[in-house]
């Protein structure tokens, strides 16, 4: 009997989800059962707030960590979660077609964000969220309270279903993939919440000596989903900021109508969590050609990001 491929994933529902179809994936394309490891991880033991622990790596080190003693073959993570440095052992071997980016709203009574009461209550535990929500508040002559909060998609829709926060925002992807995406009240535009480094996209990792498994994962590889999340990554690399910092990155591959692509827009954002500062700035231009030009992209708009004052509204940076 053909050894089983063991895949590294988190516990929670979320993960074991997006996990699952990878694994159905790898089973299709190599013809080995895939066998689910499940590892527990810093940040799914930990009660302290994202941003207070850092957020960067703590729902990887422990996957990595398997990888390198050699107890799974590979793991799946959710792109936004893993720190922007590739360790030199481990390779991104796939990149699949990305799951919707944006953020959603999910509100008591159906309600729409500027249908929210004055004052309401608006949870996330996302440094992100918070400034380019307030910031939308701000400017739209609304008075909400961001209330940082920790937990599942479970606990934080029981947070409105039970009546302690009038709404809470979540990725709409997560929703997706475990098939919730009925209970969203509002998908939130890009023009109002950019979302995370890549947000919406998985990462699917093993060791870089492994030739033969990186050859069949690759045929998991999107492209255009590739060139998008390097560019938003080196962005956020380029800001020197981890993946819990107020950065909010988009890129975009555009077609020119023949299917044949010709441009990619890349929009970052960089706040103060109660909104009262913004450096929002795009840039748009041919596709760079190589990996090497689409991570120049992002540096190129950080830089330019970071004249106007980015780096005042980050904190801490991450070094």
């Amino acid at each position: 009997m053909t050894n089983a491929l063991r895949l590294g994933t988190r516990r929670s529902k979320l993960a074991m989800a997006q996990s699952g179809k990878i694994a159905e994936a790898v089973r299709r394309i190599t013809g080995r059962p895939v066998e689910l490891v499940e590892i527990t991880t810093y940040g799914d033991t930990s009660r302290e707030h994202l941003a207070q622990i850092g957020g960067t790596g703590v729902f990887v080190t422990a996957l990595r960590d398997a990888l390198l003693r050699g107890d799974i073959d590979f793991a799946v993570h959710s792109l936004k979660d893993l720190p922007t440095t590739q360790p030199d052992d481990l390779v991104l071997a796939a990149i699949p077609v990305r799951e919707d980016p944006r953020d959603v709203l999910i509100a008591r009574d159906g309600l729409t964000f500027e249908q929210l009461p004055d004052g309401a209550r608006v949870g996330t535990g996302s440094p992100r969220r918070m400034a380019q929500l307030n910031a939308y508040a701000r400017n739209h002559g609304m008075r909400i309270e961001t209330v940082p909060i920790r937990g599942n998609i479970d606990t934080r829709i029981g947070f409105v279903r039970s009546g302690e926060l009038d709404a809470v925002v979540l990725a709409a992807a997560g929703l997706s993939r475990i098939g919730r995406s009925d209970e969203v009240t509002e998908f939130l535009p890009v023009d109002t919440i950019l979302p995370a480094p890549g947000q919406g996209a998985l990462a699917v990792e093993c060791a870089a000596s492994d030739a033969g498994l990186i050859a069949s994962l690759a045929e998991l590889d999107d492209p255009y989903t590739r060139a998008a999340v390097t560019a938003e990554r080196s962005l956020l690399a380029a800001l020197e900021a981890g993946c819990s910092a107020p950065v909010g990155a988009l890129a975009d591959v555009l077609a020119d109508g023949q299917s044949d692509v010709t441009e990619m827009r890349l929009r970052g954002v960089v706040g103060s969590t109660d909104g009262s500062s913004l450096v929002q700035l795009s840039t748009t231009g041919p596709v760079p050609a190589s990996h090497e030009g689409i991570e120049a992209l992002g540096r190129e708009l950080a830089s330019e990001m970071l004249a106007k004052g980015a780096a005042g509204l980050m904190g801490e940076r991450a070094r």
